[in-house]
């Protein structure tokens, strides 16, 4: 994989975050939802972010 320039960096870094975030919000709303089928909604959504997180952290490892 080539170097990623600074533009490049900054973007990441700025979507690394946003799925931190989003991961972070989401485990609150499912730790605040009563209905079982939105708790499992938001738990879903929240793993996909966190996974999604780590896939683009895998960028900067390489």
């Amino acid at each position: 994989m080539p170097d990623l320039n600074q533009s490049e960096l900054q973007n990441l870094r700025h979507l690394i975050g946003a799925h931190e975030t989003a991961y972070q919000k989401l485990n609150t709303f499912s730790s605040q939802a009563v209905d079982p089928q939105i708790k499992q909604m938001f738990t879903k959504s929240a793993q996909d972010a966190l996974n999604t997180k780590q896939k683009l952290m895998s960028f900067l490892n390489n």
